[in-house]
C-alpha cells in the first residue's frame, strides 16, 4: 500500500478532525470539551505552519495519523522548546504510525534548531506512556487533578525528550519554511516512513 509522510495543509483539516473529534468527545486524552469545527482546525494548522511542523501520514491518500509541535511557552527564553502531540486513526493502531510520525517530527525539529520536546499525557494512559518512553522521553512530573472531564478529575503527566546536545550559545530556531524545501527535510520524512508496519 502506498504510504507517505508530509507536511499538512489546510485541505487535510476534515480528515484530521475525523481522527481527533471522537477523542475529544469520548475520552480524556484531550482536555477539549467539544471538537473544533473544520474551519477551526484549518486555522490551527495554518497557525502552526507559520513556524512549526505539522505532519500527516497517508495511506493510499487517506490521512491515518498526524503529529505536530506547539511552542512550549511564549517568553523568548523558551524558544528552543516545544510541546508535541501525535494522534492515530483507530483502524491504523499498532502499525507504528505514531512512531513514524514522531520520528519524522523530531528530526524536522532538529533541523530547525530545537533542543527540547515535551509531551503532556492525561493519566492513566499506559500505552501512551510506553510509546513515549520507548522513544526516549523521561518522566519529569505530574500535575495532580489538573483537569475535570467526563465526570472525574484527571492527573496530567509531563515527559521530556532532549532532541540534541545543548550548546553554550544556541542560535534561534528557524521556521519550518526555511527547512521544508531542502533535500535533508525530504530525506527525513522518507526515512520516517521506514518505521511504518503497513
Amino acid at each position: 500500500m502506498a504510504t507517505q509522510i508530509r507536511l499538512a495543509t489546510t485541505h487535510d483539516a476534515a480528515s484530521i478532525l475525523a481522527i481527533y473529534a471522537p477523542i475529544v468527545s469520548t475520552t480524556s486524552i484531550s482536555f477539549e470539551l467539544h471538537p473544533p469545527t473544520v474551519d477551526e482546525m484549518q486555522q490551527r494548522i495554518a497557525t502552526t505552519l507559520t513556524r512549526l511542523p505539522w505532519l500527516v501520514c497517508l495511506q493510499n491518500d487517506q490521512v491515518i495519523g498526524y503529529a505536530y509541535a506547539n511552542p512550549h511557552r511564549t517568553r523568548m527564553s523558551y524558544q528552543w522548546s516545544v510541546e508535541v502531540s501525535v494522534y492515530v486513526a483507530h483502524n491504523a493502531q499498532r502499525a507504528s504510525v505514531g512512531r513514524a510520525l514522531y520520528t519524522g517530527l523530531f528530526n524536522v525539529l532538529r533541523l530547525q534548531g530545537f533542543y527540547n520536546a515535551y509531551a503532556v499525557i492525561t493519566l492513566p494512559n499506559p500505552s501512551s506512556v510506553h510509546a513515549h518512553e520507548v522513544l526516549g522521553f523521561r518522566h519529569i512530573g505530574v500535575h495532580r487533578e489538573a483537569g475535570y472531564k467526563l465526570g472525574q478529575w484527571h492527573d496530567v503527566g509531563w515527559w521530556q525528550l532532549s532532541l540534541q546536545p545543548h550548546p553554550p550559545h544556541p542560535q534561534p530556531p528557524v521556521s519550518i519554511q526555511e527547512v521544508a524545501d531542502n533535500e535533508e527535510f525530504a530525506a527525513v520524512l522518507k526515512g520516517a516512513c521506514s518505521h511504518l508496519r503497513i
